[in-house]
């Protein structure tokens, strides 16, 4: 078990440590935690918690520093600091280098002697495994996969021809990059398949959740940018470029093509056409892109829930609004006629 104390968390960390720097702490938890616990806060919401705190310390910014009854550890971004004292308190697993006598690994593969393979990987033709990289149990890498150093495709990760991954990626369960595109020409009344010619470039220290699907580029390629966050269940359609550091909660839907700017957050349950999006846009839950977005700024669309008769009353009069349109236009012709 990891155990630091708290003058060396602030040193490291860059943290203005109020009270006894010996005092040391072992795990991270809630407010709610021990004396061998460190937890944070950083909304005023959680000021009544705080009082009642019995932690080793508290990570937190000097607004609520003189409310705290234990020693604190004051920085002016408390959330990542306490995200980054967290790792070093809970390192992950050692890795153990070699394959596992179950995974079928291509002759032509080239896997770093520092990486994991799991039990029942494939790995085919020309793949390239960088060093200390941990590819998990059941995991598939199509022909000519490129993972760079310290990747991690945590189980059932399926990664599709000739798709890359910068440093430190981490992929987690159900996840398939490279799939095939919805490229379809219609033909009368049938379709005709649009081959799928292109692969998905993935930045370094990105994280793609769980079950979330990424669609290999039509003719170019489909490009994660670094330090991307994208939650469990979204669909990135092909040919989609998403900017570096911009997060997307779960649910979202992105049609091809759309290019999403750096630095944006996207709320979960949003729908992205095939649109532009400027860097550091915010879209609210459940919004429906349908136009380019030029400009930085919050945007929000779909009505928030209300009480049944309440909505259909608003939906009525929604409804009625291009009537309304109408009359008053005949109404302003009128006025014009008259004068």
């Amino acid at each position: 078990m990891v155990t630091c104390s708290l003058g060396e968390l602030a040193v490291r960390f860059g943290c203005e440590l109020r009270g006894d720097p010996d005092v040391r702490v072992a795990r991270v938890a809630t407010l709610a935690g021990g004396s061998d616990a460190l937890g944070f806060v950083a909304s005023a919401a959680y000021r009544a918690a705080l009082r009642q705190t019995r932690l080793g310390a508290v990570v937190l910014d000097a607004r609520l520093a003189p409310e705290c009854p234990v020693p604190a550890l004051v920085h002016r971004n408390p959330h990542p600091t306490f995200a980054r004292i967290a790792a070093l308190l809970h390192p992950a697993a050692p890795l153990r280098a070699g394959i596992h006598p179950t995974a079928q690994v291509a002759p032509t593969a080239r896997i770093d002697p520092s990486a994991e393979i799991g039990a029942f990987v494939v790995i085919g033709e020309g793949v390239q495994v960088g060093s200390r990289c941990f590819v998990g149990p059941h995991c598939v890498l199509a022909e000519g996969v490129q993972l760079a150093a310290d990747v991690q495709l945590v189980a059932r990760v399926t990664l599709g021809a000739q798709v890359t991954l910068g440093e430190r990626c981490l992929v987690h369960p159900g996840a398939v990059i490279g799939a095939d595109g919805f490229g379809n020409a219609r033909d009368g009344e049938r379709w005709v398949k649009v081959p799928q010619l292109g692969t998905v470039h993935v930045g370094a220290d990105v994280e793609i959740g769980a079950n979330t699907t990424i669609d290999r580029g039509a003719l170019e390629d489909t490009v994660i940018g670094e330090g991307v966050r994208l939650d469990n269940q979204i669909q990135v359609g092909h040919n989609v470029v998403i900017g570096a550091h911009t997060a997307i909660a779960a649910c979202t839907g992105i049609a091809g093509s759309a290019k999403i700017g750096a630095r944006c957050m996207i709320g979960g349950g949003t729908g992205i056409g095939q649109v532009e999006i400027a860097d550091d846009v915010v879209i609210t839950g459940f919004g429906m892109v349908s136009a380019t977005l030029h400009n930085p700024g919050v945007y929000s669309s779909v009505l928030p829930v209300e009480e049944v008769r309440t909505w259909r009353r608003i939906v009525g009069r929604l409804k009625r609004l291009d009537e309304l349109a109408s009359r008053v236009r005949k109404l302003e012709r009128k006025e014009n006629n008259d004068d």
